[in-house]
C-alpha cells in the first residue's frame, strides 16, 4: 500500500486537513505500507514556505511522520512531458476564450435550459483561425477531452460510485500562462510514485471520474479510490484553511493533546464511539473504511476539550513523566495521580505543582474566623501524612466547630491551594506536608 497526503501550502491546516492525512497515514502504518506527503505547490501565487513549514510541523506533532515528500514545484518536467503526450494523442486541445465569453455562454446555455457544460468549440476551429487568434494575443488554455461514457469505480467508502463524463466540461489541465492546474500533476505524480489508493475527501467525487480517464489516456494503472464524508463546525459550517477554521496550529496553542485531536478527527462520523485512543497504533486499529457515514461529520470543539480531559485523566505516570520533566512541573508519581483527574490541559500540570509546592501566589480570603483557625491549627495530625489525614482532620474541626459541609471543607481548600475547586484534598494534604499547610493556614485571611 503506497498512499498520499497532498496538500497545499496555501494555509495552515485545519482539522478536517488533518482527517485525510489521519485516515491516509493510519493506514499504511497498519498495513506496513509507506506514506508520501506531497506539497501541491504549482499554485505559484499563493503557495509560501511558511505553510510548506507548518504543514511538516503539524503532521509530526499529530505523530505522523511521511515515508518520502514531494514538492510539485520540483516536478515540472514529469508535467510537461505528459502534456505532450496528450496533445500529441489529441486529447489535450488548445481553446481560446476568455473568461468573460465563457461566462457569457454559460450564461446562455443556462437561459436555454441546457447544462452549462463546454460546446468544444475550439475543436472546429482551423488552423488559421487558431493563428489568427494568436496573433491579436491571445494564449490558448488547454482542455482534456473527456469520452462519453459513464465511468465506474468501487469506492473504498461510498462503495458503486459512477460519473457521466458526458455531463461534464472537459476540464482546463493548463492555463494561458502554462501553468498547470491540479488534475494533471495530481494523476502524473500518482502514476509515478507508484500510489495504489487515494483516500480523499468526497468533494473529489467527480474529479475521481476525470483522473481514472487521464490515468488510461497516460498509460498508467489507476489506484483504489475512497473518498470519506467531510469534517463541519458544530454550526454545521465548512472548514477552510482560508478562514482559520479549527487549524491544527490554534488547537495546539490552546493545549489540545494530539492523540485527542486525531481521536475526534478519525473516529467522529463513524460507528466506532469516539474515546480517547492510548496510540496511534490503537487508532489504526479502529479506521474501516467502508462503515464511515456519507452525511457530513460534526467537529463539536467542547466535544474536542472533554475528550482532550478524558485522555489527561487516563495518562499513565510513564508517559507524563518525562513531559512533566521537560515543563519543569516538579510532579512526582504521587503528584501526578492526584491532579491528572482534574486536567482540563497538560499545562495545568504546572499550576497545581506551584500550588502544591508554594501555596496560592497571595494569601486568599478563605473566610475563616479565628475559631475556626485556632480549632485548625489545633487539631492537625502530626507526621506522617497520608490519604487518611484529610477526613481525620476535618472531622476533629467538625468536632470542635460544629462546622460541616462546604462551611467546614471550602475554608480549608481556600487556604491550602487559594482555589474553590481542584483535585481531592486527600490527595494533596500528603504532598503539602503538615508545616506548610499550617503556614498557609496561618496567612489566610
Amino acid at each position: 500500500m503506497i498512499v498520499r497526503f497532498a496538500p497545499s501550502p496555501t494555509g495552515y491546516l485545519h482539522i478536517g486537513n488533518a482527517r485525510t492525512a489521519l485516515l491516509n497515514a493510519l493506514l499504511a502504518r497498519r498495513e506496513g505500507g509507506r506514506f508520501i506527503l506531497r506539497l501541491d505547490d504549482t499554485d505559484r501565487a499563493r503557495s509560501r514556505e511558511e505553510y510548506a513549514d507548518a504543514i511538516r510541523e503539524d503532521l509530526a506533532w499529530l505523530g505522523v511522520t511521511p515515508d518520502a515528500v514531494f514538492r510539485q514545484s520540483q516536478r515540472g518536467a514529469l508535467y510537461e512531458a505528459a502534456a505532450a503526450r496528450l496533445r500529441a494523442a489529441g486529447r489535450l486541445y488548445p481553446c481560446y476564450e476568455t473568461a468573460g465569453e465563457l461566462e457569457r455562454r454559460r450564461r446562455l446555455q443556462l437561459a436555454r435550459g441546457l447544462p452549462p457544460v463546454y460546446d468544444r468549440a475550439a475543436l472546429k476551429l482551423t488552423a488559421a483561425e487558431r493563428a489568427a487568434l494568436e496573433a491579436q494575443g491571445r494564449r490558448p488554455h488547454w482542455r482534456f477531452l473527456l469520452h462519453p461514457e459513464t465511468v465506474v469505480w468501487n469506492d473504498l467508502v461510498r462503495g458503486e460510485s459512477r460519473v457521466d463524463c458526458a455531463s461534464l466540461s472537459d476540464p482546463v489541465l493548463v492555463r494561458e500562462d502554462g501553468a498547470f492546474l491540479y488534475t494533471l500533476p495530481s494523476v502524473v505524480d500518482d502514476a509515478d510514485m507508484g500510489v495504489t489508493h487515494v483516500i480523499r475527501g468526497e468533494d473529489h467525487v467527480t474529479n475521481t471520474a476525470v483522473q481514472i480517464q487521464l490515468f488510461a489516456a497516460l498509460g498508467a494503472p489507476s489506484p483504489l479510490f475512497g473518498h470519506h464524508n467531510l469534517l463541519v463546525t458544530a454550526d454545521g459550517e465548512g472548514l477552510s484553511k482560508r478562514q482559520g477554521h479549527l487549524s491544527l496550529r490554534g488547537l495546539r496553542e490552546r493545549g489540545v493533546e494530539p492523540l485527542a485531536a486525531a481521536a475526534l478527527a478519525v473516529l467522529v462520523g463513524t460507528p466506532e464511539a469516539v474515546r480517547p485512543v492510548a496510540s496511534l497504533d490503537e487508532l489504526a486499529s479502529l479506521v474501516d473504511l467502508g462503515s464511515i457515514s456519507r452525511a457530513p461529520a460534526r467537529f463539536d470543539e467542547r466535544e474536542l476539550l472533554a475528550l482532550n480531559a478524558r485522555l489527561l485523566h487516563d495518562m499513565p505516570w510513564e508517559v507524563a513523566r518525562p513531559r512533566l520533566a521537560a515543563a519543569g512541573a516538579g510532579l512526582d508519581e504521587a503528584g501526578w495521580l492526584a491532579v491528572r483527574g482534574n486536567l482540563e490541559r497538560f499545562s495545568d500540570a504546572a499550576v497545581w505543582a506551584a500550588i502544591i509546592r508554594h501555596g496560592p501566589q497571595r494569601p486568599p480570603a478563605a473566610g475563616m474566623d479565628d475559631a475556626f483557625r485556632a480549632a485548625a491549627l489545633e487539631t492537625a495530625p502530626p507526621e506522617p501524612w497520608n490519604d487518611a489525614t484529610w477526613k481525620v482532620w476535618t472531622g476533629a474541626i467538625r468536632e470542635r466547630t460544629g462546622a460541616r459541609g462546604r462551611a467546614l471543607f471550602m475554608p480549608l481548600r481556600l487556604a491550602l491551594t487559594g482555589r474553590d475547586h481542584g483535585p481531592e484534598m486527600a490527595a494533596l494534604l500528603p504532598l503539602i506536608g503538615r508545616e506548610e499547610a499550617l503556614r498557609r493556614i496561618r496567612a489566610a485571611m
